[in-house]
C-alpha cells in the first residue's frame, strides 16, 4: 500500500519578526504602561479636586457676623395717650372741630394716630414723638412781614420754636394748630393730608393774608 508522506513546510509563526523601531511601543507591556501614565495624569487633578471639596465640606462654618446696630433702626413707638389741653369752645368752632376730627386720616404719612388725654373732639396726635393737632384756637396776630405758606389750599403761618415748628391756619373760620417736633425735619411736609381734611370740613373765613395764595 502506497504511503503518502507530507513534506514539512515552514510555519510563518516560526519566522523571527524584524526588530521594532526604538520609539514604538514594545508589545502589550508598553501599551499598558502608556495607558497607566495617561490615566495617572488625568486622575491627579481629579483627586486633588475631590480632596479640596472634602476639606471644604468638613471645615466648620464660619460664624455669621453680628448685625451692627443701624443708625435708623426703628425704636419702639409709644401708643400712650398724648397730653393735650381741651379748652371750652363756642358752639360754631365746636361744630367745625367735631367735623374736622371725624374726618382726619388714621395716619399722617407713616405715623399712626394716637389717643389724647382730653378733647378727642378737638384734639388729635400722630406718631412718637407726637405731632399734635388742636382745633378751635385763636388765629395768631401776624407781623407785617410774616411769611405764610399755602399747602393744598390751606394757608399756614409757621412759628419756629426751639423744639418744634408750630403751624397755624390763617384762612379758616376757626384756627387749627399743628405742632411738629424738630425730629421730623421740614414741618410743612407733614400737613398735606391734614390740609385736605381742613378744606373738606372747615370753611375759609376771617382776614385772609394777602400773601396767602389759593
Amino acid at each position: 500500500m502506497d504511503r503518502i508522506t507530507r513534506s514539512p513546510v515552514e510555519d510563518p509563526a516560526d519566522e523571527q519578526p524584524d526588530e521594532a523601531p526604538a520609539d514604538a511601543p514594545r508589545g502589550p507591556e508598553g501599551t499598558n504602561r502608556r495607558a497607566a501614565l495617561i490615566a495617572t495624569v488625568i486622575a491627579l487633578p481629579v483627586t486633588l479636586l475631590v480632596a479640596v471639596l472634602v476639606l471644604v465640606q468638613l471645615a466648620p462654618d464660619a460664624p455669621a457676623p453680628e448685625p451692627s446696630p443701624s443708625a435708623t433702626a426703628a425704636r419702639p413707638q409709644s401708643t400712650a395717650p398724648v397730653e393735650m389741653a381741651a379748652p371750652a369752645l363756642a358752639a360754631r368752632p365746636a361744630t367745625l372741630c367735631r367735623a374736622l376730627l371725624s374726618q382726619l386720616p388714621p395716619t399722617v404719612r407713616d405715623l399712626p394716630q394716637r389717643p389724647v388725654t382730653a378733647g378727642p373732639e378737638q384734639n388729635a396726635a400722630y406718631g412718637d414723638p407726637a405731632i399734635s393737632l388742636a382745633c378751635g384756637g385763636a388765629e395768631p396776630a401776624l407781623p407785617p412781614t410774616s411769611d405764610v405758606y399755602s399747602v393744598n389750599k390751606v394757608c399756614w403761618y409757621a412759628d419756629e420754636q426751639p423744639d418744634a415748628t408750630v403751624l397755624t391756619t390763617v384762612d379758616r373760620e376757626t384756627a387749627i394748630v399743628v405742632r411738629v417736633p424738630r425730629e421730623y425735619g421740614a414741618a410743612l411736609q407733614w400737613v398735606p393730608p391734614i390740609s385736605d381734611t381742613i378744606v373738606a370740613a372747615v370753611p375759609s373765613g376771617g382776614d385772609i393774608p394777602a400773601g396767602c395764595s389759593r
